[in-house]
């Protein structure tokens, strides 16, 4: 089946939303060419990768078909940059760090 064929019968049942139907084509099917433009993390990632404001979900898509057919890909590389961004180094419990 194709991907928006996918999300249509899947978001007919009571609790399945868009976004769920496409994390399923992402990471359970292996769906190339998918890009959840509702989800807060990819449009963050784009936000910071691109040093923009957060974009609406249509400007998301409409940039992203340059990703085209691997969006899922670039998805991928875009929650990675919230992640970059957002890590913390925290020194280890039990270092042996010397103190003063």
């Amino acid at each position: 089946m194709e991907d928006e064929a996918i999300i249509e019968r899947l978001t007919k049942i009571r609790g399945i939303g868009r976004w769920t139907a496409e994390m399923l084509l992402i990471f359970h099917l292996g769906r190339p060419d998918v890009l959840p433009v509702d989800d807060y993390g990819v449009r963050k990632g784009f936000a910071i990768t691109y040093d923009r404001e957060l974009p609406a979900p249509k400007e998301l898509a409409d940039f992203g078909t340059r990703w085209k057919p691997y969006r899922s890909v670039a998805s991928w590389y875009l929650w990675r940059a919230v992640e970059r961004a957002t890590k913390r180094t925290v020194m280890p419990v039990g270092s042996t760090e010397e103190k003063p």
